[in-house]
């Protein structure tokens, strides 16, 4: 089993070429640009990575990526979302990934079918876990995009027994009551990533020591001096830095929501294309306004860089 991370795991895009084909060919320069902006791990095929988008060949393809640039660097954790709405799929998932050498592989609740209540929940995540026993896992909560709405306190109590590798949960709501209960189950034992960038400082404050944020890919310096801040009592310091979060995630919903952090990516040099439908992207002239308002942010300096 691996141990708790530490840092910010980026959520990366998945790269397209201008005719909507994955870009396997952009992932090693993508690898080295997160590495080089001290980024820990990347949580590949999430929500930012388009998984649900993709097919289940581009997923094993971008997943081999990853993980054939890590057999020889060993820079990043590289934890696989195999989650879907068939168990027996995420199995295959599952398993490919173990082939191909992850550090781990996330489950996603099934958002189609829902399951009812906690204990469900855990039912499901059992079958994919325990066909890759050696493998930890994580459970990805997001329920604005799942629709399922189980406190994470809740599926712990069911999972801890049902499920020996789980290592933790990717932690994407708001709900900090459930989220603290979580970091204090029995006694620390799981893995909290926090999954909401824009209040990360909140989390912090809580007992996070782990993130997994999509603004880690061009914004990873932000945050490194926000986590800086609070660690050593600069409570002014930090709380600006999380405003400055605040602002640039901003952007997002003024251009459209999720693909604007592609636009993010095309400013500080790394093209990853566009997203597929039905995502809105942005218009060539949007982009030209999109500039503007970051350059008006003044945050030159918390960009990540190429």
């Amino acid at each position: 089993m691996m141990n708790k991370i530490e840092g910010l795991i980026a959520a990366p895009f998945a790269p397209m070429h201008s005719d909507g084909t994955v870009n396997i060919d952009q992932i090693p320069a993508y690898y080295n640009f997160l590495s080089r902006n001290g980024v820990v791990g990347a949580f590949i095929n999430g929500s930012t990575g388009e998984g649900v988008s993709l097919s289940q060949t581009e997923k094993t393809e971008i997943t081999a990526a990853w993980t054939s640039q890590n057999k020889e660097k060993k820079a990043l954790k590289v934890i696989n979302l195999v989650g879907g709405t068939s168990y027996a799929e995420c199995i295959e998932s599952a398993q490919t990934s173990a082939a191909l050498g992850v550090d781990a592989i996330a489950i996603l609740a099934p958002f189609y079918f829902k399951p009812a209540g906690a204990k469900p929940l855990a039912e499901f995540c059992a079958k994919i876990a325990e066909s890759v026993p050696r493998l930890p896992v994580y459970f990805y909560h997001i329920p604005v995009l799942t629709g399922c709405n189980v406190p994470m306190y809740d599926f712990l109590q069911e999972a801890a027994t049902m499920i020996p590798n789980l290592a933790g949960i990717k932690y994407t709501h708001e709900d900090f009551m459930d989220y603290l209960s979580c970091l204090n189950f029995q006694n620390g034992k799981y893995d909290m990533l926090w999954g909401r960038d824009e209040n990360l400082l909140s989390a912090l404050v809580l007992g996070a020591r782990g993130g997994v944020g999509s603004t880690f890919n061009y914004a990873a310096p932000l945050y490194h001096q926000l986590i800086k801040a609070y660690d050593e009592g600069n409570l002014v310091e930090a709380r600006k830095l999380q405003q400055q979060s605040i602002d640039m995630i901003r952007l997002l919903g003024k251009y459209g929501g999720i693909a604007t952090g592609k636009a993010y990516m095309r400013f500080v040099g790394l093209e990853c294309g566009e997203f597929r439908l039905p995502v809105k992207n942005m218009s060539s002239e949007a982009y030209k306004q999109f500039v503007a308002d970051v350059d008006a942010l003044d945050m030159a300096a918390y960009f990540s860089r190429k």
